[in-house]
């Protein structure tokens, strides 16, 4: 069942109808699990394709048990299971230095595997520190690794925030939360289904239009919009995703957490990663990132290593960032970029907070011109790793040498500079509309209004699907 798509929605509103009529808890955990079953049924239709899953979550709950027992919460044992659930992990998702022989000889569902991953090894962390809020059942277990509603990409919720806004304590839901919901799935589906279509055909079209026999000022155009409208795209499709399940997940009665806070306007690299698949950034600096730096620190208990420890803790954090996306060389350079950008910005605010005191790099910071410009590098550097998250050596081979190297300088220099004033003719606009008052309050955010901008983007939707006679888009992250 493809989500976002009518048929998921559907889906949805059936289950949220038998949910909310549903009088006690442990019915509501039933239909979950009904639900989240029936749900992962679409992906394939012979059994044994869902051994493989089914043996990672049993191996991941009987190690929870073991160590929800108490008797064995030790470092190393816990540890132990870690490293068999990321061993298992690696294995079934067939990273390219696993050996061929060593692989299952038969195709089976991955669909949600890197994200249940996350939820279980969230789950044996914290049942290790004891940080969980109580013994989990096995049908809470399977409904929170599960849950159909951000099963395929996320967002990566927490089993305590589960637990609080769940089958057993349902978010209330009345008529301007529904309308609140159903906005942000119109949105969403709209955001998938029309934009993303029009820039992925936009990025496609200037690939296969790109000669080394145009003319440079050509090249450098189809160059830029090369690079600077994948971003586009993926943007536009996986935060479209996100606002589908959040607002389905909220008419089940779901609070998931948000995984986008408007991210082409950070202010630099590690601003980007606090705002883009923010449920991901979280998890890794929950789980890799402190505890890496808290054990370096105590290995160079000095406050002049201090700095320079969290620089290469962030590192290797946002590498796994690129390295978890796939399991190809691409990915792993894909990762070094990744975490390359993250230290380099980290190493840079050393450096100026060094060399100007806290003060004058706030204050520098906070120029518009200045921050305007670290706008447009941030954008341009992310765009530049995606080049790595799409294609391959020999793709991108074959475009450096039709672009040229001075060319290649060139749309570089030209992504920046389009980058930086088309972010803050965006900001401009962005404050020019919130000024537009009507009834106390700016007209754009009024209920009026966007009863008829959800309207309007739900007809533009449907008469571009019925149109174009298209199915529903995948989601990018999907394939993760």
């Amino acid at each position: 069942m493809p989500v976002p798509s009518l048929e998921f929605f559907g889906f949805t509103f059936i289950v949220a109808t038998l949910f909310r009529l549903a009088p006690k808890a442990q019915w509501r955990r039933a239909i979950m699990l009904v639900a989240n079953v029936v749900f992962l049924a679409g992906f394939a239709s012979k059994p044994a394709a869902y051994t493989p899953l089914a043996a990672f979550l049993a191996f991941g709950y009987a190690a929870l048990h073991v160590i929800q027992g108490g008797d064995v919460r030790s470092p190393p044992t816990s540890g132990a299971f870690v490293f068999a659930i990321l061993a298992a992990f690696v294995w079934l998702k067939k990273y390219s230095f696993v050996p061929r022989d060593a692989l299952l000889p038969f195709p089976y569902v991955v669909v949600g595997l890197s994200y249940i991953f996350f939820r279980v090894l969230h789950l044996l962390i914290d049942a290790s520190q004891d940080a969980l809020p109580e013994r989990i059942r096995l049908i809470d277990y399977l409904g929170y690794t599960l849950n159909f509603s951000c099963l395929v990409s996320g967002p990566i919720q927490r089993y305590q925030d589960y637990a609080r806004v769940g089958p057993s304590a349902p978010a209330p839901l009345d008529v301007m939360v529904t309308g609140e919901a159903l906005e942000r799935i119109i949105t969403g589906f709209f955001k998938v289904s029309v934009v993303s279509v029009a820039l992925l055909a936009l990025h496609d079209h200037a690939l296969g239009t790109l000669s080394s026999e145009q003319a440079l000022g050509e090249r450098v155009l189809l160059g830029v919009a090369i690079i600077a409208l994948y971003p586009l795209y993926l943007y536009a499709n996986f935060s479209g995703y996100t606002d589908c399940v959040i607002g389905a997940g909220r008419i089940l009665g779901l609070v998931l957490p948000e995984n986008f806070a408007r991210p082409f306007t950070a202010a630099n690299f590690m601003d980007f990663w606090s705002r883009w698949h923010i449920t991901l950034s979280s998890w890794l600096k929950t789980y890799v990132y402190s505890p890496l730096l808290l054990i370096s620190m105590r290995r160079l208990a000095s406050p002049y290593f201090e700095p320079w420890l969290a620089v290469a803790a962030f590192f290797v954090t946002f590498f796994l960032v690129g390295v978890w996306h796939g399991q190809t060389s691409e990915f792993l350079f894909f990762g070094v970029l990744q975490g390359g950008g993250v230290a380099v910005n980290k190493l840079y605010q050393i450096m100026m907070t060094t060399r100007l005191g806290r003060r004058r790099y706030r204050a520098l910071c906070e120029n518009l011109a200045y921050r305007s410009l670290a706008r447009g590098m941030t954008f341009a550097w992310f765009a530049f790793t995606l080049l790595w998250f799409w294609s391959n050596w020999r793709q991108l081979g074959t475009l450096a040498s039709t672009l040229g190297s001075v060319t290649c300088l060139v749309v570089g220099v030209a992504l920046v500079i389009i980058a930086d004033i088309a972010l803050v003719a965006l900001e401009a606009v962005r404050s020019c509309a919130r000024r537009w008052l009507w009834l106390g309050g700016p007209i754009l955010l009024s209920r009026y209004w966007r009863t008829v901008w959800g309207t309007t983007l739900a007809v533009v939707s449907f008469a571009v699907l019925a149109v174009m006679n298209m199915k529903a888009p995948d989601i990018v992250y999907q394939a993760f």
